[in-house]
C-alpha cells in the first residue's frame, strides 16, 4: 500500500508563523507536523509515500529527505497550493498504486492508522473515510488509484460534511487538530505535551512528573511550579525561571532569570529576557502572539525578546563577559585613580571631587505601574576636564552590569522620555555602553539629534565584529592626545 500525503496548505490562517515556513513544518513538541504524520505511517507498516507540497517545497524536502529516518521511501510532487485533491491525483495518476491511504499531513492526527486500515478493510466500496469523534474527515482508504471522492480532503477553513451514504469508519478514541488558526496551533502543542494525543511520540526524556527535556538542555526542577512542561534540545533555562500550566519550548531557546511563563508556546531560536511575564501566547523570536486576539507584538528591545538567529552574542550572553572584562580593566586602571583624584581636587579645590548623573542602564526593573523598564542608576565622574580620568568611574557601571563596554550612548531619564519619533527609539535595540561609535567619533558639541541618529545606525548594524573593532579603537585612543587633552565643561555627561 502507498500513502499520499497532502501538505500543500498556503497557511494564510496561521500567519505570521507561515511567513518563514509551511504549515507541515511547524513544530509540535519538538517535531514538525509532518514528522509526526510520518511516524504514524511508519508505525502502521507503510513504507512508501508521495508528499504533495507547495510553499517552501525545497525546505520541506531538505528537512525530510528521502524518508530513511522512518524506514520509508518518500517522493514529492509540486502543486500551486490548496488545489482540488482530485485534480492533483489525476495529474500524477501514473505514479500511484491501486490502493492508497490518502490523508492530510498538515494537520495533527492522534490516531492509530493501523486500526483504521484494519477496520476499513472490512468495508466495501472504492472510498472509505476515517473520522474522529466530532471532527471532519482527514484521511481515507482509496481503492481506485484515488479517482474521485477526495473532496472532503481539500483544505478549507470550513470542512466539508459527508453525506450519510458514504462509508465511514468511526475512530472514537482518536484526536484531530486541523491547525486552522493560531489558537488551534497553540492548543495542539499544549495537548501534545500533556499526552492528549494518543500514539503521538514526544521526544526527550521525562526527568520528573510533568517534565520532559530534550538532548543537551538544562532546567532546574524548581522552575516547574505547577503543570506540564516540554523542553526541546539545546535549551538553557535559568533556575529562577518559573513555569505554570502547560508550557512547550522548542529547540535552542534561552530563558533568562525570573521569567514567568504560563500556558505558552516558545518556538526555536528565541531569547526571553529576565523578569518577562508571558501567558497564553506564542513567542517566536522577538514576536509575541496573543492567541486570544491574534494580535502580534514585535518587540524591538532585544533584552526583552530576541531572535537568536539575528542578534549577536552581546545581546543575550555577553553580560557576564562584559562584567568580567570590566573587573580586569578596573584592576588595570587602579594606578590612575589617585591621579584622577588629584586632578579633580586641583581643578575643584573647594568642591566634592566626584559628580553624579542619573542614567538609564541595561538592568531591568518594574516601575510602580508594573511596567518593565530599564533601571536608572547613578553614574559617577571625576570632576576633571581630562577625558580618560574623568570617565574612569564608568568601569564601575560595567562591573555592576548597568553598562556594557560597547554600546549606545546612555541617556538620562529625561532624554529618553523626550524622544518623540520612532527612529529615535531604535537605539533601544542595543545595550547602553561605556564606549561606542557615538562616544568615540562624534565631537562633544554634536547636536542631540545627530547623536541619536548615530546610535540608531549602530543599533541596526551592530554585530560582534563591529563591537570588537569599537573596543580596540577605544583602547587605541588611550594613547592619543585626545584622551589626555582637557575638554570643555560643556562636554557630554555620559
Amino acid at each position: 500500500m502507498q500513502a499520499l500525503i497532502f501538505a500543500d496548505r498556503l497557511g494564510r490562517e496561521l500567519e505570521p508563523l507561515t511567513d518563514r515556513t509551511c504549515v507541515a513544518l511547524l513544530p509540535i513538541v519538538g517535531k514538525s507536523v509532518l514528522e509526526h504524520t510520518l511516524e504514524t505511517l511508519a508505525a502502521a507498516g507503510l513504507r512508501e509515500a508521495i508528499v504533495v507540497v507547495s510553499p517552501f517545497a525545497d525546505d520541506l524536502r531538505a528537512a525530510l529527505g528521502e524518508g530513511s529516518r522512518w524506514g520509508m521511501r518518500l517522493d514529492y510532487v509540486l502543486t500551486r497550493g490548496e488545489e482540488d485533491p482530485n485534480a492533483v491525483v489525476e495529474r500524477f495518476q501514473s505514479r500511484l498504486t491501486d490502493e492508497l491511504l490518502i490523508l492530510r499531513g498538515d494537520v495533527l492526527h492522534g490516531a492509530a492508522l493501523s486500526e483504521f486500515l484494519r477496520k476499513a478493510s472490512q468495508v466495501s466500496g472504492p472510498v472509505v473515510y476515517g473520522q474522529m469523534l466530532d471532527a471532519p474527515v482527514s484521511l481515507c482508504l482509496h481503492r481506485n488509484r484515488g479517482r474521485g471522492g477526495l473532496e472532503p480532503l481539500r483544505w478549507t477553513i470550513e470542512p466539508m460534511e459527508l453525506s450519510p451514504f458514504q462509508p465511514v469508519v468511526e475512530l472514537p478514541w482518536a484526536v484531530l487538530n486541523r491547525l486552522e488558526g493560531l489558537r488551534a496551533y497553540h492548543q495542539a502543542n499544549l495537548d501534545a505535551a500533556a499526552g492528549r494525543f494518543p500514539n503521538l511520540i514526544v521526544p526527550g526524556r521525562q526527568t520528573a512528573l510533568g517534565l520532559t527535556i530534550g538532548l543537551h538542555s538544562k532546567m532546574s526542577l524548581r522552575s516547574l511550579r505547577q503543570g506540564i512542561v516540554f523542553i526541546g534540545q539545546r535549551c538553557r533555562i535559568e533556575s529562577s525561571a518559573e513555569f505554570y500550566g502547560e508550557v512547550v519550548i522548542a529547540h535552542d531557546v534561552i530563558i533568562d532569570r525570573h521569567s514567568i511563563l504560563r500556558n505558552s508556546v516558545v518556538l526555536s531560536d528565541t531569547y526571553i529576557g529576565e523578569l518577562l511575564n508571558v501567558q497564553n501566547a506564542i513567542i517566536r523570536g522577538n514576536q509575541l502572539i496573543r492567541v486570544d486576539t491574534g494580535a502580534v507584538l514585535s518587540v524591538v528591545e532585544t533584552f526583552l525578546l530576541a531572535d537568536l538567529r539575528e542578534v549577536t552574542l552581546g545581546d543575550t550572553l555577553a553580560g557576564p563577559i562584559n562584567r568580567l572584562l570590566g573587573v580586569l580593566l578596573l584592576l588595570i586602571s587602579l594606578p590612575l585613580w589617585p591621579l584622577a583624584l588629584a586632578a579633580a581636587l586641583f581643578e575643584n579645590f573647594n568642591s566634592f571631587p566626584l559628580r553624579k548623573t542619573q542614567l538609564r542602564g541595561n538592568r531591568l526593573q518594574f516601575d510602580a505601574l508594573g511596567t518593565r523598564r530599564r533601571r536608572v542608576f547613578t553614574a559617577w565622574q571625576w570632576a576633571t576636564s581630562i577625558p580618560l580620568l574623568r570617565y574612569l568611574p564608568g568601569l564601575l557601571a560595567v562591573v555592576s552590569g548597568d553598562l556594557r563596554l560597547v554600546g549606545v550612548e546612555p541617556l538620562t531619564p529625561e532624554q529618553a522620555e523626550n524622544r518623540s519619533e520612532d527612529w529615535e527609539r531604535v537605539s533601544d535595540q542595543a545595550p547602553a555602553g561605556l564606549l561606542g561609535p557615538t562616544q568615540l567619533l562624534l565631537p562633544a558639541d554634536a547636536p542631540r539629534e545627530e547623536r541619536l541618529l548615530s546610535d540608531a545606525f549602530y543599533a541596526r548594524q551592530r554585530n560582534l565584529v563591529r563591537d570588537l573593532r569599537c573596543l580596540l579603537r577605544g583602547l587605541a585612543m588611550l594613547l592619543t592626545y585626545r584622551a589626555w587633552w582637557p575638554i570643555a565643561a560643556t562636554h557630554r555627561t555620559t
